[in-house]
């Protein structure tokens, strides 16, 4: 299944988007025809099925957006973002959506700004089964034109006409707000996007700061949120006290990432021998995969999203979310004691300074 790289950049997927175009005076060039003075808004798909989903995991509400999502989703890192992986990429897509996985999750920079070889991987797949998955992606852009050029790519990338889930990218820093919301700047694409029909749901993603989300998801109504969250979070700026409470008062989508913390919360991570490592002065972590899991389904999200590096660790994972039952609050405070001798490495992604 090896392909050319960037093969698809010309394939656009866009028959419905055929009513927007391409305007040379913004630097993303989206024009709607429902922008023009006598034109209504279109209207974004019904929601997606996949008939494989209520057999084969618990559901939750996606939020209020009407989606009944399984609790285990497919992160679009791990094997798909590596370059030219599609032999082992592509199939893992399929492998999910028959499994009945219903959400799958992908981003402008996963794989490179270049390549964005994520999205390409996606886009093998969803011309033929865009309607079994909810479908999202991002923008790591803080303005309106770098968000809408990053969002034309995606659409001729992932082969679709519409984006279920279009997210504000890895927020850190109050300025980054400060830019997103003001004149020109992010929001203004990301508005204009889902009222002409283009983006279903518009969220938020944050890895380091829970204050720079609560004040995100304070100052506009995001539809989701997608914050890092696992068992060493009560120990270094705590997403679980801070944020959670609040997106959970919002009935927003809350959904889970970083919950093995790339391997290193787990029992099977094996340091590395080379000292130049980034990751040289780590120690085997100390909870098994569906201790992992189980810790945050047990919360208030509505579902996790992990990427696998195999179709056999995707697997696993499933049979992790077909047998999930809720942890009481012992066990959960077991799990971030046992969690608390690695919490440094299980956090990697907070802010350390």
């Amino acid at each position: 299944m090896k392909k050319e790289k960037n093969r698809n950049e010309n394939d656009s997927g866009m028959k419905r988007r055929d009513v927007l175009k391409l305007g040379g005076a913004a630097a993303a060039g989206f024009v709607a025809r429902a922008a023009m003075a006598d034109e209504k808004p279109i209207s974004v798909p019904g929601l997606p099925e996949n008939p494989h989903t209520s057999d084969a995991m618990p559901t939750r509400n996606l939020g209020k957006t009407g989606f009944k999502v399984g609790i285990f989703s497919l992160g679009g890192q791990a094997a798909l973002e590596k370059a030219d992986n599609f032999d082992v990429a592509v199939p893992l897509i399929e492998r999910a959506l028959d499994l009945g996985v219903n959400y799958v999750d992908t981003s402008a920079r996963y794989g490179g700004v270049e390549h964005r070889w994520s999205e390409q991987y996606f886009g093998e797949v969803m011309p033929r089964r865009r309607n079994e998955a909810f479908l999202a992606t991002k923008s790591h852009d803080r303005t309106r034109d770098g968000s809408l050029e990053l969002l034309e790519r995606s659409l001729k990338l992932l082969k679709t006409d519409h984006i279920d889930l279009w997210q504000l990218h890895a927020l850190s820093r109050m300025e980054q707000l400060d830019t997103i919301f003001s004149k020109g700047g992010a929001i203004e694409a990301f508005t204009e996007m889902r009222d002409q029909g283009v983006v279903r749901c518009l969220g938020i993603s944050g890895h380091t700061e829970p204050e720079v989300l609560i004040e995100a998801i304070n100052r506009f109504p995001f539809d989701s949120l997608l914050l890092a969250l696992n068992a060493a979070d009560p120990h270094h700026k705590s997403f679980k006290a801070k944020l959670l409470p609040t997106a959970v008062e919002k009935e927003m989508a809350i959904i889970g990432m970083k919950i093995p913390a790339r391997g290193l919360i787990l029992k099977s991570w094996k340091p590395p021998t080379d000292l130049e490592s980034r990751y040289a002065n780590t120690v085997p972590g100390t909870l098994t995969m569906p201790e992992a899991m189980r810790y945050v389904l047990s919360l208030p999200v509505s579902t996790v999203i992990v990427g696998c590096d195999s179709i056999a660790q995707l697997e696993e994972n499933v049979k992790i979310a077909q047998a999930f039952r809720p942890m009481s609050d012992t066990q959960l405070v077991k799990l971030e004691t046992r969690a608390e001798p690695v919490h440094k490495q299980a956090l990697f992604f907070h802010r350390w300074t």
